[in-house]
């Protein structure tokens, strides 16, 4: 009788030890290098895998890979049940061998999306991979969709003066390295053209309040336009922005050369610092304070205010130097005036004192550290330029 109990608790436990076995040692795996980063995002110590495909992905990246059902299927490393074939396939596999062959052949100006960036970013990025393999050299499916000399969509585009967005026309040339859109499709003359010298295009779903919503920005007499648009398939948006970004490489291979591909790259695009409303009084600091929305760039040094974060153009603009030109920031602690917001904020330049106040503490320790790292950061020919144009602007 105890023989026969024995043996059962034996071959219950068994599927047991299997189970924590082979969850082990896909911990184990997971740990390794190339593997311990997600295969999509690379966001750091991922838990989930796909079995198909023989990847460690994070959470979110799996979600999106559940939307591949013919390509891939997912489980937890941690909680779900593991075959042994499967976890022999997962041995064999790993994301460096994936990355080498669904990343063989992806072009150097495709962005690829890391843990922060937007859902469309990262979806288009996965069914890109392993469900169209656009990068496996099967295809020249980049040079189609990126790199043709002329590129036609149809975007829902915010009206410069309302918050109505319509449909608009946008031709996107290599030939002659412009963006162009027009209003109606019959449109003989573009309402404008956008050279890719200045332009930038950075996704902002929370801002447009749309999951594929895109900026568009350049300079327009020498100050920032800002287009906001849209489009409901998220492949035609990820398509426009990564060819926009495929423009720009262009441009800027034959504006530069003699410089290489790795040190265009970061040129592409620029990525405020920092954006969000601050309080803004006049010169002589006895206007009443104003709410602005701010960027702060870090690539052209310039603090951008506009009236709402969807403005189509700036209201003003302030260039940040370095501290041995004059310019500081400093707490202002917290403000005595009425009013809502009183955590502020002092930018010393050589013309003027701004003051910004800041709803929040943490708002204001933001951008202090954002204010720091501008000033921080030692001027180059173009820098000089810019602060001696904006001087002049005003």
């Amino acid at each position: 009788m105890g023989l026969d109990c024995q043996s059962d608790r034996s071959k219950l436990s068994s599927p047991m030890a299997s189970l924590e076995r082979n969850n082990k040692i896909l911990l184990d795996l997971a740990r390794q290098p190339g593997n311990n980063l997600c295969a999509d995002c690379g966001a750091p110590e991922p838990d989930w895998a796909s079995y198909t495909l023989g990847i460690f992905v994070c959470l979110n990246c799996s979600g999106m890979h559940r939307n591949l059902p013919a390509v891939s299927k997912v489980k937890s490393i941690r909680l779900d049940r593991w075959e042994d074939s499967l976890v022999e396939f997962m041995r064999e596999r790993g994301n460096s061998y994936a990355k080498a062959v669904y990343e063989k052949c992806v072009p150097a100006f495709y962005y690829r999306p890391q843990q922060r960036d937007c859902i469309v970013l990262k979806d288009q990025w996965i069914r890109a991979k392993y469900e169209r393999r656009e990068f496996t050299g099967e295809n020249n499916y980049s040079q189609h969709a990126y790199s043709s000399d002329l590129i036609e969509s149809t975007l829902w585009k915010k009206g410069k003066d309302n918050k109505q967005f319509l449909k608009r026309i946008f031709l996107l040339s290599r030939k002659d390295f412009t963006l162009r859109y027009f209003i109606k499709e019959d449109s003989k003359v573009p309402k404008a053209v956008i050279s890719m010298k200045d332009l930038n295009a950075v996704f902002q779903p929370e801002k447009i309040n749309h999951a594929h919503g895109l900026q568009i920005s350049y300079l327009h007499d020498e100050r920032m336009r800002n287009l906001f648009v849209y489009h409901e398939d998220g492949q035609i948006i990820v398509s426009l922005f990564n060819a926009i970004r495929a423009t720009r490489l262009a441009y800027l291979q034959r504006k530069h050369p003699t410089l290489r591909d790795n040190d265009l790259i970061p040129l592409i695009a620029t990525h405020c610092l920092k954006e969000g409303y601050m309080e803004k009084t006049g010169p002589t600091q006895r206007e009443p304070f104003k709410k602005r929305w701010f960027i702060l760039c870090s690539k052209n040094r310039k603090l951008l205010y506009f009236k709402t974060p969807l403005d189509a153009t700036e209201l003003g603009a302030v260039f940040i130097g370095t501290e041995s030109h004059s310019y500081r920031v400093e707490s202002s602690g917290r403000g005595t005036r009425v009013g809502r917001w009183h955590y502020g904020i002092t930018l010393q330049t050589p013309g003027r004192q701004f003051v910004f106040m800041c709803e929040q503490e943490q708002e204001q320790r933001e951008w202090l550290e954002a204010f720091r790292k501008v000033i921080s950061q030692p001027m180059t020919p173009e820098d000089y330029a810019n602060e001696a144009n904006l001087r002049r602007g005003k």
